[in-house]
């Protein structure tokens, strides 16, 4: 719910800020006092368009703060989240418009675009007035709403579920004949790219393994010439295996007179013996290993520069031909297999179709009886407001299986014929403004316990009206008020005696200036401002004495 709003510099308002609670506040004032300005102002937080004509005479700057109080799973933070902003149950929206007219925006101190706060206002205040009202009147609403008070959630649910299985068939099988008939035209290529890969049969690593090979051959001469002398080195007459082998002998003769100090000594040299005979025979090793074949060298790099063509021909890397051929493979499998796969999803997607389409029908029937029952509770509200020559009906029409979605397959919309015999139509287009403040009131009074939006606003929506009908219009705010937070500007004493909190707007000359400002009306005050509205300029005692009726009759 809105907490507080404070507005600083807004046409005739210097410095204001409010605190509001839950239940039915009702703002009143004289005509021209500025109740417009606040509403004016809590729009501009919402995110409706800046004007530099909201910047009061002489300031550079007006301002205005809207805190918020929200339950954890309130839309508004969802919003907040998707866009990667932080939030959490206390909310703060700051809008500031300059004189040139632009206009800034933060959420909790973090800067924001005004669509952003546009669609946070939204999930967050609705307005209905006689000139400027969302929610309701938007037809893309209705389905939810009346899914929401018939209890259809899981029902819907299921039909999403079910749209979201179809499509992923139908989006594989498209996928698929896509598939199959770009290599359908590539077909000559696939078998001509797949034979060569076949004939030439890359491996992974391969690349690698030839260019280190060739390097060995490129300089086998000189590692041949090197290794051989290295091994005559190491193992002629005068090699290192003679002579470890003739210092063990000769200290194993006299190591028992040497007290043990020898022993070490033997081990090392015989230690080092094991190795330099492992050591000489893996040069023999290499040396013979090295291929001195003439043509090797020619032969593995016709291989190796063959690797490359092909690789350089195909776009890849060297170690990627493997991969590619199997991939060139599996595409020419397809166009082999593709009638066969081609029908297995057609299989899939009709029935996926068929399983959606009975979800959606259920539902549908399910929406068919709700909506029936949503009309006869509204049309029990209209009596009462002096709306009971006009009919409500909720439409639900099939939608052609283009217009399928995840949401099902109808159509639903609100309408209205405030007259016997006249069309019915959208609620925006045919209701007059009085008219259309007093339907949205009777249908927040039938959808009360299916409302995410915490505060609702009512702006003269008693115009028009007085007596009985503008007792039911407060009557119907009032009971809005038990489970939510209703803003009123009415100038009806019926309306303004069953609010919990009343708020006047008035004005008053500080300097040469003229200053909107409002006061929170308790007691006398508030019996006056009421009598004041039964009675006019002059508020006499009988006008006292109704005041007194009206507030000691609130609910």
């Amino acid at each position: 719910m809105l907490a507080s709003l404070t507005i600083r510099d807004v046409v005739l308002i210097e410095r204001l800020t409010l605190s509001f609670r839950r239940g039915l506040c009702a703002l009143t004032g004289e005509t021209g006092a500025g109740k417009s300005i606040l509403l004016d102002a809590l729009g501009l937080a919402l995110g409706a368009r800046a004007e530099s004509g909201l910047v009061r005479h002489g300031a550079d700057q007006a301002a205005v703060i809207a805190e918020f109080e929200l339950s954890g799973d309130h839309p508004a933070l969802a919003v907040l989240k998707e866009q990667g902003l932080e939030a959490d149950e206390h909310l703060v929206v700051r809008r500031t418009v300059n004189a040139d007219g632009r206009s800034r925006a933060w959420v909790n101190d973090q800067p924001v675009g005004v669509g952003l706060l546009k669609k946070l206002g939204e999930e967050l205040v609705e307005v209905h007035g006689q000139f400027d009202t969302h929610g309701l009147l938007n037809p893309q609403t209705h389905r939810g709403v009346l899914d929401a008070y018939a209890g259809l959630a899981a029902q819907a649910a299921q039909v999403a579920a079910a749209h979201r299985a179809w499509r992923q068939v139908e989006d594989a099988r498209h996928s698929a004949a896509a598939e199959i008939a770009r290599a359908r035209s590539e077909e000559e290529y696939l078998r001509h790219a797949v034979a060569e890969l076949d004939a030439l049969s890359p491996k992974p690593g391969e690349e690698a393994e030839l260019a280190e090979t060739r390097a060995v051959l490129m300089h086998r001469e000189k590692l041949v010439d090197g290794m051989n002398a290295a091994h005559a080195e190491l193992s002629g007459d005068r090699g290192v295996e003679r002579a470890l082998s003739s210092a063990i002998r000769t200290l194993s003769r006299i190591a028992d007179k040497a007290g043990g100090t020898l022993d070490p000594v033997i081990a090392a040299l015989d230690r080092a013996a094991t190795e330099a005979g492992e050591a000489i025979a893996a040069l023999h090793s290499a040396s013979s290993g090295v291929d001195m074949d003439p043509r090797a060298l020619e032969k593995l790099e016709e291989r190796l520069f063959a690797l490359r063509a092909a690789a350089r021909k195909h776009g890849v890397d060297v170690d990627s031909l493997a991969r590619l051929r199997e991939d060139m493979a599996g595409r020419l499998l397809l166009i082999e297999d593709q009638g066969d796969l081609l029908a297995r999803l057609a299989k899939e997607a009709e029935l996926a179709r068929s399983a959606y389409r009975s979800a959606a029908e259920t539902l549908s029937a399910a929406r068919q009886e709700a909506a029936g029952r949503l009309d006869v509770a509204v049309a029990a509200e209209l009596t009462p407001l002096k709306l009971d020559r006009a009919k409500f009906r909720t439409l639900v029409e099939p939608l052609g299986e283009s217009e399928w979605t995840a949401a099902g397959t109808d159509r639903i919309a609100f309408q209205v014929a405030t007259n016997p015999g006249a069309p019915a139509g959208a609620l925006n287009k045919i209701a007059s403004g009085g008219e259309l403040a007093r339907f949205m009131l009777a249908l927040k009074v039938v959808l009360a316990q299916t409302s995410t939006v915490g505060t609702l606003v009512f702006d003269e929506v008693d115009t028009g009206i007085g007596g009985a009908v503008a007792a039911a219009v407060g009557e119907r705010l009032e009971k809005l008020g038990h489970g939510l937070q209703i803003l009123v500007v009415t100038h009806s004493p019926q309306v303004a005696a069953r609010g919990a909190i009343h708020l006047k707007v008035q004005k008053s000359l500080k300097g040469e200036q003229v200053t909107t400002g409002v006061a929170e009306l308790d007691g006398d005050e508030r019996r006056e401002e009421i009598a004041r509205m039964l009675s006019g300029a002059t508020v006499t005692a009988e006008a006292r004495a109704a005041a007194d009726s009206l507030i000691a009759g609130r609910g």
